[in-house]
Parts: structure tokens; C-alpha cells; sequence
């Protein structure tokens, strides 16, 4: 039995799709077409129920799926156990919200490369919606966001939560401490609309019955920072992130009488029955976002 053809099916099926399969195996729809087409006519029987545009597997095909899992387990093991000591060469797709990314996502992948010389990254900076789609579409193998995704063959773990605070300028924003009024009177910057961030300044605010000058929704950190940098306002932004930016930027984390929510981090992942497994890849993951003790499994 040709095992890339089962790996073929076990991706259109895991996937429910086999344009996603085909952008997964990095091959041509036709291609993942004719590799399923031709692991059905080796079993003699259907494995995709083709009689309208909703994807359904037959039952033969929800039977042969649990065999190709173990098919695919049992080559993986196989080549790591009597193959070449070379590490095969391993492409990983991952996503990441820019607080991850400019807190602690590079020091852990620096040490990747090192535990894994043949590792290729595919890095998709995103925001936590858009992760989360591609997660579900099988466009990312890994992703780090604010909010867990959900669908068949995704796991998700809880990470450290990231302390918030807000940022300011040096110049302008001298004082040692203020309160929450002092700086609603500067015009905030948080993430996009709807965001955590977003909903709970919004929500401390009300909470002490203030109205805040202004409130700017933007995407991006490095603009965010700009514009404090500029002057334009006070940010609230991932501690972490202000930590490691403030030596060159002129910026600083200003303390407030008030505490802003801290930033949920969340990551999902899909077990490849291929490949090196995404729970290898993050076992240390935890100890760079700050708490190993933290990383709690969701089954």
C-alpha cells in the first residue's frame, strides 16, 4: 500500500477538504485527487461520498481513517528507529498574535532550531480571528493567540497569561504613579475593536465611571509604539513586550492606581501522524512564556 496516498486521504479527511489537504502536502488539488482516487480502487471501495459539494466520508472511509492513522504512526516510528541519523527535513507552520511575538516567540525559536537543525518555519503574525480560521482551515499546524480554537483533530493547551500595563512616553509621561483618571485624560491606544484588550479597558473604565478622552483601536504593536514614541498618547500593551522594546524606543510601562486585565494566551495545535508531533515542539514552550507549571493539557 503506497502510504502517501494514505496520507493523502488522512489529511482530505481530517481536513474536510482537498484543496486544504493539497495546500497541506504542498501538491496540486488534481494531484490529492488522483492519490485518493487510487488508494479507493487498492481498497476496492469508497472512501469519499462525492454526490454533492458537502463533504462526507463513507463508511468505509471513517473505518480505513483509524487504520491510517496507525499506518502512518507505525512509518514514522519505523524511520526514526532504523533510518538514517540525519533528522529529516521538517516544515512547521506557525501562528502567533504580535504580543507573543514580541515577548518571548523568538528566544523559543531560537532554541527550536537549535533542538532541531532540519526545522523550516513557516511564521504567520496575525491577529487572534484570523489565527483561529487558520487553524480551523489547516492553513497553520501551530498557533498562538488570545483565544483557543476549536474543530476536529485541534488541541489546545492554556499558556501563562501576559501582565498588561500602560505605556507612555518618557518625556511626556514622567510622573512615578498615576490613577486611571489622569490617564484617560491622555487619548489611549489599545488593539483592534472587540479584542481583550480592547473590552477590558473598556470595561475598567466604566467600572470606575470614566470617560476616557479618546480610545484608538490599532492592530499592531510596532504602530501602537510609534505613536507613543511620537507622543500621540498612552498605549496598553504586554509588560513583556514594552520590557524588551523600551531600550530602544523612547517609551516606558507607567504605573497606575489601576490594574488592567492580563492578556489570556491560548495554543492550538494538530498532531501530525508524519512528522515530528506539535506537543514535542512545545514542550518547553511554557518555560519562555514564564511558568511551566502553567501549560496544562485540554484534551
Amino acid at each position: 500500500m503506497n502510504l502517501r496516498f494514505v496520507e493523502a486521504f488522512y489529511w482530505v479527511a481530517t481536513l474536510k477538504s482537498v484543496s486544504r489537504a493539497a495546500e497541506k502536502l504542498f501538491i496540486t488539488q488534481s494531484a490529492m485527487s488522483a492519490r485518493v482516487a487510487a488508494l479507493e480502487d487498492e481498497l476496492g471501495a469508497l472512501l469519499l461520498d462525492r454526490r454533492d459539494k458537502t463533504f462526507r466520508l463513507t463508511v468505509a472511509g471513517s473505518r480505513f481513517l483509524v487504520h491510517a492513522q496507525k499506518l502512518l504512526e507505525l512509518q514514522r516510528t519505523a524511520k526514526a528507529e532504523v533510518g538514517s541519523e540525519l533528522a529529516p527535513e521538517m516544515t512547521v507552520r506557525l501562528g502567533a498574535i504580535e504580543s507573543v511575538l514580541h515577548s518571548w516567540l523568538i528566544p523559543w525559536v531560537e532554541a527550536l532550531r537549535q533542538q532541531y537543525p532540519s526545522l523550516e518555519l513557516e511564521l504567520t503574525v496575525e491577529t487572534t480571528p484570523v489565527l483561529i480560521d487558520q487553524m480551523r482551515r489547516g492553513v497553520l499546524d501551530i498557533a498562538f493567540a488570545a483565544l483557543p480554537a476549536s474543530g476536529d483533530g485541534i488541541r489546545t493547551s492554556t499558556f501563562p497569561t501576559m501582565e498588561m500595563c500602560f505605556v507612555g512616553n518618557r518625556t511626556i509621561h514622567a510622573r512615578r504613579k498615576y490613577s486611571l483618571e489622569e490617564i484617560a485624560a491622555f487619548d489611549l491606544l489599545t488593539f483592534q475593536r472587540g479584542s481583550q484588550p480592547h473590552v477590558g479597558l473598556l470595561d475598567l473604565l466604566r467600572s470606575k465611571r470614566i470617560q476616557p478622552r479618546k480610545v484608538h483601536t490599532i492592530s499592531s504593536i510596532s504602530a501602537m509604539l510609534q505613536l507613543v514614541h511620537g507622543g500621540f498618547g498612552v498605549a496598553t500593551l504586554p509588560k513583556a513586550a514594552v520590557e524588551r522594546m523600551s531600550e530602544t524606543r523612547h517609551i516606558r510601562p507607567l504605573v497606575c492606581t489601576s490594574a488592567l486585565l492580563p492578556l489570556p494566551i491560548h495554543v492550538s495545535y494538530r498532531l501530525d501522524p508524519v512528522a515530528l508531533t506539535a506537543e514535542q515542539l512545545l514542550a518547553g514552550a511554557a518555560d519562555y512564556a514564564g511558568k511551566k507549571s502553567s501549560y496544562r493539557k485540554n484534551r
